[in-house]
């Protein structure tokens, strides 16, 4: 076994650890002491040691349940037994190469309008439902990646139109296809053309929002074009305007005839497109400079010249690495990365295969080394504890700690890691704990609840206040509000 101290994961424990300790000393206070029952937990080598942790990722079932952790929202120990049946290589062909599972309709999603808009709330828990019991836990794991970096909220495209919904059904879809694709869909996504104004440019006045974050933040990052480029970028995608769908159109003239006794007098014709329309009377005509040449641009040529550029699969491999491996990859495995992004035409899939195939993926310095996200936190603990039913305590804490689905706090998507990490924000997801335990009627065995869901590799805080814990229900509130549970 590989020993390893990592400063970082003390600091986060430490956090942990104190709000864990306001919740037990909150839990005892709020009830008599409970006949005293013994708690089947042992010291670890790292323990024994006096290390935080040691890394176990040399064990299989260890290596599985990492695996499961940042690929999925959570498992259940019925989840992980089958997972270690059948073993690591199987397990990521399954999480990789099965078809993704579509998510029940939305009630009236497609018909939303500013007569019967979306009702966001709503809207999240259908999603974190599905997060939970979607047979591609995988594919919503994703699917929240991208939500968070090809970003688009509610309160700038509004829920008097199906766009957010729909577009949550994209981004599944496209999960794990092809960059170039994914690219296009991006592009001509009904929410993104109002969230970053594509839809309303034109040729007099092309406005460079989605032109700048499509190469700053989507594909090539900061210093690898000029703004040059971007006004070049923002003139060759000129064209495109959002559908109109008919209970839009009907909403409009219901509307016009309310206020003023009359239908609108150029009533719009609706739409059956589901993605942006092309107006190509609008597009900007003549040839343009873009990434350092000269021709007429359409939108499918201005993502291939940017699928060209040397910054771009490093870019895209980079935010893939930190996401599922380490905050800090270096840059050689950047490289391999990339270079099979280049190499296989952009396959998401292909990239992630390799990742979970590297040795990087289950090196001892990749244990532990990524914080939960608070959604990712939330819904672990409540797969842990077995109760679906958590989703309501979900979309009403996630604002708390930060993370609301459907508004990303910027258009650089959330944070990562550390971001999450302050005492208010430890304080929070113990509340958080306390109330999914509190509302989880029939819990699931605690006994082993430390090996399933921690690997059996405890801090000594840790370990102490498991061991001095009296019963069931306080067990688990220690365990999901520890630091070992705030990591994947």
């Amino acid at each position: 076994m590989v020993e390893q101290v990592v400063t970082r994961r003390t600091v986060l424990a430490a956090a942990a650890a104190g709000g864990a300790g306001v919740a037990a000393s909150r839990l005892l206070a709020a009830a008599a002491p409970p006949a005293r029952v013994p708690v089947p937990v042992t010291g670890t080598q790292a323990n024994a040691m006096g290390l935080d942790w040691v890394s176990p990722l040399e064990n299989t079932p260890a290596k599985i349940a990492h695996l499961l952790r940042r690929t999925s929202f959570g498992y259940t120990q019925a989840e992980l037994e089958q997972s270690v049946s059948d073993g690591y290589e199987r397990t990521v062909d399954r999480l990789v190469d099965t078809k993704i599972a579509e998510p029940p309709a939305f009630p009236n999603g497609d018909n939303a309008s500013r007569g019967q808009p979306l009702k966001i709330g709503e809207l999240q828990k259908w999603w974190l439902d599905w997060m939970l019991a979607s047979p591609t836990p995988f594919a919503e794991r994703l699917t929240l990646f991208w939500h968070s970096h090809f970003t688009s909220d509610f309160r700038k495209v509004g829920a008097q139109s199906p766009f957010m919904y729909w577009q949550n059904l994209t981004w599944r879809k496209m999960a794990l296809g092809d960059l170039r694709s994914m690219l296009y869909q991006v592009t001509i996504d009904p929410a993104m053309l109002d969230y970053l104004d594509l839809g309303q440019s034109n040729p007099r006045n092309p406005n460079e929002n989605y032109a700048r974050e499509l190469m700053e933040l989507f594909t090539m990052g900061i210093g690898s074009f000029t703004e040059e480029d971007v006004k070049a970028a923002s003139r060759a995608l000129v064209g495109w305007r959002a559908p109109r769908t008919e209970q839009m159109v009907k909403a409009q003239v219901e509307e016009s005839i309310k206020r003023t006794g009359n239908p609108p007098p150029n009533v719009p014709k609706s739409d059956t497109s589901r993605v942006g329309v092309f107006e190509r009377n609008r597009a900007v005509q003549g040839g343009i400079t873009f990434l350092g040449q000269t021709r007429q641009w359409d939108t499918q040529s201005v993502i291939d010249r940017i699928l060209e550029q040397e910054s771009t699969a490093p870019y895209l491999a980079r935010k893939l690495a930190v996401q599922l491996v380490t905050p800090t990859p270096s840059d050689a495995y950047v490289s391999q990365l990339a270079e099979t992004f280049r190499r296989s035409k952009y396959s998401v899939k292909d990239v992630i295969r390799q990742i979970f195939a590297s040795p990087e993926f289950t090196a001892p310095t990749a244990y532990r080394s990524l914080i939960k996200s608070p959604i990712e936190y939330m819904l672990s603990a409540a797969k842990a504890l077995g109760n679906p039913a958590l989703t309501s305590v979900v979309t009403a804490s996630g604002p708390g700690m930060g993370m609301t689905l459907f508004d990303p706090p910027s258009v650089g998507g959330w944070p990562n890691n550390e971001s999450w990490v302050s005492s208010n924000a430890m304080l929070t997801r113990v509340n958080y704990a306390t109330a999914a335990v509190q509302q989880t009627r029939k819990l699931p065995p605690s006994g082993n609840a430390h090996e399933v869901q921690l690997d059996a590799v405890l801090g000594p805080p840790t370990l102490r206040l498991l061991n001095e814990a009296g019963d069931e229900r306080r067990r688990w509130m220690l365990l999901l509000a520890s630091p070992e549970f705030q990591l994947k």
